[in-house]
């Protein structure tokens, strides 16, 4: 069964792009099924998405200090309205400026391309954004701090951008948070984690780049704890709390994670860093966030990964499906270690078992260590930080999504990056290696209609179109049943090294496949995006499967893929963002899929424009 909805309604701007080979107007995407090798039952529904138009003190800050925009937000902060800016806006466009008086007035025009902004990723109004920061959820709000240059579409010059929520998909963009005003962060207000205490006070631990490019921790806090929406933000005065120990290069020392409360009434913080091409997570306990002991040991180093960035720490529970607080330890309880590797961009993470008297964490598969085994998405995919949602009790997690655009388009569209569609997470208690990752619940709730396709038979080497309705953002969801006579049948050589990226893309031909769908931009399939599954034949006689995404094939979107087996997603995601023009990055993306005796294939595709 499976399900293609529209998300929210999305009109095309009439302005025209100016980059050679670029698509010149947003087109309606529709969906056909293909299968080149084997047979399938396929079940399908679409949604269509169619746009309409411990303690710290805190220092005391004179209420001369912080002017009256505070207040102003308290008293504004319950009736405030997503209003749309406009049909070529996009969801994370439906923003109200919360001070009062007219809304900014950017300058999108043809040049800036702003229809190709997506509907329902978030993304500032305009210019360089990286790695989400400090999410956490306060008095009503949902709150995402990121990376920002508020000066150009590229990378320099970072502050913290700020934006609040009340469902996670409409946001509200508030002032910078936190500039780079201080020698301390003076060549940049980097990553860092929020973390709510038993009293509710917040505190906000980030990296900052000294004048002289030296990387020290940071400590701030709410100017206003009163404030729902947390607009002004004040640094601790005799910052920096941390500086580069002994033996650790003055910058490899970075990003330090939300704290948790160990048995004896400490808090708790890892950071990332490197010895030689040894990544590690230090570990430091503190009282007040301003005084900090480092442990003796390591939470955890794997030779050869090189530098851990944007390290995150948290527990999952081994039987319940809910996510749970980070300070939470003990039986049934698992913990996850999860390290952006510097040297190849990617998320890496493994599920352990943690020591709380000594601070340290060791994985259940030392095979599948971080950084030598599971990533949280296989495409592109960087920096992804979770927060504790108490208001749900769930686990969500961001990651930051650089496009694959050069960086001459980026400058000409007038921003660059995404974030990706939160997610929640939780323990995979089938495979009880992996990690569960489905879109938050709140996304469904753009769905405006859909189809609904059951016992599509597809032939070998057929191309089956879908009659639903065009549309500018699509919600697929589609289940596969491999006949049984063409699994018995299935041949092919031992193929146990295959890899998406390098054994010829969506022509290539495996025991069975590929098969999947064909999301198209075009009616004459010039425009298309291959979503497949691939079965390989091991040398042991089992069948392997794979998933793949072709970019190759001049896609023309940006995409969410995830994976079900049975019930359940298996976190293995890919995305594009990619078009006809040449300067594209056109990868093809795609892993090996864990899939349990029994259970059909299921894929979920979330497309946005």
């Amino acid at each position: 069964m499976a399900d293609i909805s529209p998300l929210l309604p999305v009109s095309s701007s009439d302005g025209s792009s100016d980059l050679t080979g670029q698509a010149t107007c947003r087109r309606p995407i529709k969906v056909v099924v293909s299968i080149f090798f084997g047979l399938l039952t396929v079940g399908l529904f679409a949604a269509l998405l169619i746009r309409n138009n411990g303690s710290v003190d805190y220092v005391d800050v004179h209420e001369n200090e912080r002017g009256s925009l505070a207040s102003m937000a308290f008293e504004k902060a319950e009736n405030l309205k997503p209003v749309s800016r406009g049909l070529a806006a996009g969801v994370s466009e439906k923003s109200n400026w919360v001070f009062g008086g007219d809304l900014p007035d950017y300058p999108w025009n043809n040049s800036m391309l702003s229809w190709q902004r997506t509907a329902f990723h978030f993304q500032p109004e305009k210019n360089w954004m990286n790695d989400p920061n400090g999410p956490l959820f306060y008095k009503g709000w949902y709150h995402l701090f990121y990376q920002y240059n508020p000066n150009a579409a590229v990378w320099g010059h970072i502050v913290w951008g700020h934006a609040v929520s009340k469902d996670l998909i409409h946001w509200l963009h508030l002032p910078l948070a936190m500039a780079a005003d201080q020698w301390y962060d003076k060549n940049g207000v980097w990553t860092g984690s929020a973390t709510i205490l038993h009293d509710g006070k917040i505190v906000m631990l980030y990296t900052g780049s000294t004048t002289e490019g030296v990387q020290v921790q940071n400590l701030a806090y709410p100017a206003d704890q009163y404030d729902p929406l947390l607009v002004h933000w004040v640094k601790y005065p005799r910052n920096p709390v941390l500086v580069p120990p002994p033996g650790i290069g003055p910058n490899d020392f970075r990003d330090p994670t939300t704290a948790w409360l160990t048995s004896e009434g400490k808090w708790r913080i890892t950071i990332g860093s490197k010895i030689n091409k040894t990544g590690i997570a230090l570990v430091y306990d503190t009282k007040d966030f301003i005084n900090y002991e480092m442990l003796d040991g390591l939470l955890h180093a794997v030779p050869g990964t090189g530098m851990w960035e944007c390290v995150d720490f948290f527990p999952v529970s081994e039987t319940e499906n809910n996510g749970l607080e980070t300070s939470i330890n003990g039986p049934g309880v698992k913990h996850v270690v999860k390290a952006s590797l510097d040297d190849d961009r990617h998320d890496y993470y493994a599920i352990g078992t943690y020591n709380d008297r000594n601070g340290t964490w060791i994985p259940d598969r030392p095979n599948i260590d971080v950084g030598i085994g599971l990533r949280y998405d296989y495409g592109i995919y960087y920096a992804a930080k979770t927060f504790y949602d108490q208001n749900k009790k769930r686990r969500v997690l961001w990651g930051w999504i650089g496009e694959s655009d050069s960086e001459a388009a980026d400058v000409k569209k007038g921003w660059a990056s995404v974030q990706s569609i939160p997610r929640t997470i939780l323990f995979d208690k089938k495979t009880g290696t992996h990690l569960l990752q489905w879109p938050v619940e709140e996304i469904d709730s753009l769905r405006l209609k859909g189809k609904e396709f059951n016992q599509v038979r597809i032939q070998a080497g057929s191309v089956v179109p879908l009659d639903i309705d065009s549309a500018t953002q699509l919600d697929i969801i589609a289940e596969f049943k491999i006949d049984s006579d063409a699994l018995e049948k299935a041949t092919g050589s031992s193929d146990a090294s295959f890899d998406c990226a390098t054994s010829g893309g969506a022509a290539e031909r495996g025991a069975l496949g590929p098969f999947g769908l064909l999301v198209l931009a075009d009616e004459r399939l010039r425009e298309q995006t291959p979503v497949y599954f691939y079965m390989t034949k091991g040398s042991d006689g089992n069948l392997k499967t794979f998933f793949c995404n072709d970019q190759s094939r001049y896609v023309w979107c940006l995409s969410r893929f995830f994976i079900n087996v049975g019930a359940k997603n298996l976190t293995m995601m890919s995305c594009c963002r990619s078009s006809k023009a040449s300067d594209v990055d056109k990868h093809i993306y795609g892993s090996l899929v864990p899939v349990l005796r029994g259970e059909n294939l299921s894929i979920r595709i979330l497309v946005s424009f």
